[in-house]
């Protein structure tokens, strides 16, 4: 059975390209969404998003439940970038993945982090299991790629848009733009229930964010 009661986490809009505060140099998350995993950990985190120029513009909402989608999903830096956010501010957030990467070595270490494997094939039993996971837990976050892999796609895969409506939850678009280093948060969207017309809206909030592979998200 598929596990999705990880704790959930959020995280403030506190990175700046130009440096960070030293007096504070990172909000605290609530405690409900802290995941202390030790001083290495947070200073490596704390230390790529500097090196690197990353900042976060938006705000974590306070909503305890709701469905992250990321796009353009184009590198596998885009999961290097997610994990040294949560490594700097000490989130925990849930998230799947493709289940042939939860092998030895690596799978205890991704369990960590929070993920969790899943068979592409079986994507119904997938959406019912994710589901019954937002029924049961009191807060949960849990961060999908809606384009569902890195190489271009013609269409966005529909299953965080059906576990949104079936679990009554919102959507949080987050979006890696590679040419500003900017995590961008956007607004929650509250999905109607018609997918025709909400997918749309949805990706259009997602053209002007630039994945490290130039293509438009969903395509």
């Amino acid at each position: 059975m598929v596990n999705l009661l990880a704790p959930p986490a959020s995280i403030p809009p506190i990175l700046t390209r130009s440096g960070l505060s030293h007096s504070e140099p990172f909000q605290p998350v609530p405690p409900a969404f802290h995941q202390p995993r030790g001083w290495v950990w947070r200073a490596l985190g704390r230390a790529y998003l500097r090196g690197a120029g990353w900042r976060i513009e938006g705000a974590f909402p306070a909503d305890p439940k709701y469905v992250l989608i990321v796009a353009p999903h184009t590198s596998n830096w885009d999961f290097l970038v997610g994990v040294a956010v949560a490594f700097a501010v000490e989130l925990r957030a849930s998230w799947l993945g493709k289940h042939s990467l939860f092998r030895a070595p690596f799978a205890s270490f991704l369990r960590w982090l929070g993920g969790i494997p899943v068979n592409r094939s079986a994507s119904h039993g997938v959406v019912g299991a994710c589901v019954r996971a937002f029924e049961a837990a009191p807060t949960l976050m849990l961060a999908l790629a809606p384009e569902g892999t890195r190489k271009g796609v013609s269409q966005w895969k529909s299953g965080f848009y059906h576990i949104a409506v079936a679990a009554r939850v919102p959507i949080l678009p987050v979006g890696f733009d590679y040419r500003e280093h900017v995590v961008r948060l956007m607004p929650l969207f509250h999905p109607s229930g018609d997918l025709e017309r909400d997918l749309p809206l949805i990706q259009a909030l997602f053209e002007q964010v630039h994945g490290l592979r130039e293509r438009p998200a969903g395509s």
